[in-house]
């Protein structure tokens, strides 16, 4: 199985630090739809791992997160896409959860969903969280430019084996020429 993890909020769509709340408020970040179809159409499974502390702070419900995500499904399978799975923590920062990245246990879920060891999974964030939590967890970390990643990958202490990539298009092109 040729298994990805990607980040959601400045990753696949641009994000908000007002929280993407409603799915008015989602916007796909150009080329991230067509990318994802990439993968889909050369038999990736393709899973988001994303926190989304919005939930236990009151800014949204399961419910508007479902709708959020139905607008992600509906306009990836325009361009003939998929997303297998979202892995979500519902938790805020103060809950002291496992599931809250930067620690991995998104990570750990996906891989007993799937069964599979995540060494060398490549695994697309923009965040310093999304990185150390998919380094912790055994995959290859990627870090796009979009969203935070601008500011992230400037950082002195990323995991030692991140990659670098413009987009999440630039990212799947280089993953999937096997650079």
């Amino acid at each position: 199985m040729k298994l990805i993890i990607l980040d959601r909020d400045g990753v696949i769509n641009y994000d908000s630090a007002a929280y993407i709340k409603h799915p008015d408020e989602w916007i796909a970040i150009p080329g991230s739809l067509q990318a994802i179809a990439r993968l889909y159409q050369a038999g990736w499974t393709v899973a988001v791992a994303s926190n989304q502390s919005g939930l236990a702070r009151g800014y949204f419900d399961t419910s508007m997160l479902t709708a959020i995500h139905y607008k992600l499904r509906k306009e990836l399978s325009q361009v003939g896409g998929v997303i297998d799975a979202f892995f979500v923590c519902p938790h805020g920062p103060d809950d002291h959860c496992a599931c809250r990245k930067p620690l991995p246990g998104l990570f750990h879920d996906i891989a007993r969903r799937y069964d599979i060891s995540l060494k060398d999974v490549p695994a697309v964030g923009d965040s310093m969280r999304d990185l150390r939590a998919s380094y912790t967890a055994g995959c290859m970390p990627w870090v796009v430019q979009t969203g935070n990643g601008a500011k992230t990958s400037k950082q002195h202490d990323l995991p030692p084996t991140t990659r670098f990539a413009d987009d999440l298009a630039m990212a799947v092109d280089q993953i999937l020429s096997g650079n």
